[in-house]
């Protein structure tokens, strides 16, 4: 498994490289003191002030000799995140040392140097020279964030079920996991209800199972489930959505990428921990096998679900891959999926919803969430809204009887898959970013990825510092 970036230098690059030095207000001063006085000089009269998301070219004799940052009191990634696109290109650069960590500076900078770049020749990007080992974990998270948004930029018509199940299945084998595709009749026995959900399809559903342990794993060590939404896309079955409302649906199997990218990081750092991933690959099409709405459907848990809507397919195709999850005992069970756009209303697109049956895994992963800048919001599982799903002709229904709390009430249908003693977290992810911004370009998003990988660090008892230096 690789982590080279096009937009990093190796620390043996012969060629020169100019400097960045990142400063914030309060150490301006000193900065300015420096310089050159040319330089300085030129920093004063244009009013450089270093506040966050400022660059400031500085001229030398035979042009630019260097730059300085604006941190402002920005301690994210995303401070150093407008390097890339805003720096000249065919450049080198290297970042001075200063009151930043150089892992988040290094993070920040590779992810604004993303570009899907599939179908248009790459830009010229400036190149910024990689540290040594310091920065190894964070070369690793911009990586996996590169293959998520990759895999969510995909257009539909070249990423179907098969293809996402193939991605699935190189990274695991790429990091010595064993796999195991479940396609066919075997899956309609295995996991009925994602058959349906795939049913109306040409481009027929698969199940990518995965296992891996860590290199210092035992027996007793923790085991992780992961299980991820793979719906390539959805035009919402027989309760069509409106045509604007399909533009973005080749995201729909944002969950599945970011399962995908907390399993490469897993991985790629040895933790010592075991790993069980489902990925649930499906595409969500109109046709005389299509499910119907009123249809009911027989779960692998053994409950039976009547449709009440085909555009709340995720639910479905997650509940089989959670029951089965759920019955290997892990220590902890997480599923990512782009469920609702309640979560968005209420949440907006930055805020992943998070839901949880623990109120001691919660606190843990909204903590490792805010460590890393990666964040995500609480929202309950109320249980004065479970009758919502109540049905006259089955256990459950797959929609709630009113149209209000649409995040809760579909978590609350994923709650009934899971045993109740494994603690369990949903995650509804918007996985885009509906514009671009310093560090986040426009398109698929990695969402909640690195405050998964820092949680099962943690909940592995092996700090991410002390493995940096064996990512490679």
């Amino acid at each position: 498994m690789t982590t080279d970036l096009p937009c990093l230098l190796e620390t043996t690059a012969p060629e020169p490289t100019l400097p960045i030095w990142p400063v914030r207000p309060d150490g301006l001063a000193a900065r300015l003191d420096a310089l050159p006085g040319p330089a300085r000089a030129f920093a004063e009269q244009a009013g450089f002030t270093a506040e966050a998301q400022t660059l400031l070219l500085l001229p030398g004799d035979s042009g630019v000799a260097g730059a300085l940052l604006g941190l402002g009191a920005d301690p994210t990634p995303f401070a150093f995140g407008g390097l890339a696109t805003r720096l000249p290109p065919s450049t080198a650069w290297h970042l001075e040392p200063g009151d930043y960590d150089p892992q988040t500076a290094t993070l920040g900078y590779c992810l604004g140097a993303y570009h899907y770049a599939d179908f248009k020749a790459p830009r010229r990007a400036p190149a910024l020279l990689r540290k040594p080992v310091e920065t190894n974990r964070a070369i690793a998270e911009a990586a996996a964030t590169w293959m998520v948004r990759d895999l969510i930029n995909t257009p539909a018509n070249l990423l179907g079920p098969s293809e996402l199940a193939d991605a699935a299945s190189r990274v695991a084998l790429s990091g010595g996991a064993s796999v195991q595709r479940i396609a066919g009749d075997a899956l309609v026995e295995r996991y009925p209800v994602l058959a349906a959900v795939g049913a109306g399809s040409t481009r027929a559903p698969v199940v990518v199972r995965i296992d891996w342990r860590g290199s210092t794993a035992r027996d007793d060590s923790p085991l992780i489930a992961l299980c991820g939404k793979g719906v390539v896309f959805d035009t919402g079955g027989y309760d069509l959505k409106p045509s604007a409302a399909m533009l973005r649906m080749k995201k729909d199997m944002g969950g599945a990428a970011q399962v995908l990218g907390v399993m490469r990081l897993v991985m790629e750092l040895d933790l010592p921990v075991r790993l069980a991933v489902w990925v649930g690959c499906a595409e969500n099409s109109i046709s005389g096998a299509a499910m119907r709405p009123s249809d009911v459907l027989r779960s692998r848990h053994g409950l039976s679900i009547e449709v009440g809507n085909t555009d709340a397919e995720g639910r479905l195709l997650l509940c089989d891959l959670l029951a089965e999850a759920s019955a290997a005992a892990p220590a902890m069970l997480i599923d990512y999926a782009t469920l609702t756009g309640a979560a968005r209303v209420a949440l907006g697109p930055d805020l992943p919803a998070l839901f949880c049956n623990d109120d001691t895994l919660a606190s843990r992963f909204i903590a490792a969430a805010n460590a890393v800048h990666d964040p995500v919001w609480r929202l309950p599982l109320w249980p004065g809204y479970a009758s919502w799903l109540d049905s006259g002709v089955a256990d459950l229904n797959s929609v709630a009887s009113k149209p209000m709390a649409g995040a809760i009430v579909a978590a609350l249908f994923l709650q009934r898959f899971v045993d109740a003693a494994v603690p369990w977290a949903h995650i509804d992810v918007y996985a885009w970013n509906d514009g671009a911004r310093p560090g986040r370009p426009e398109g698929g998003e990695a969402q909640a990825m690195r405050a998964a990988l820092q949680l099962i660090a943690e909940c592995a008892n092996a700090p991410l510092a002390e493995r940096n230096a064996a990512v490679t």
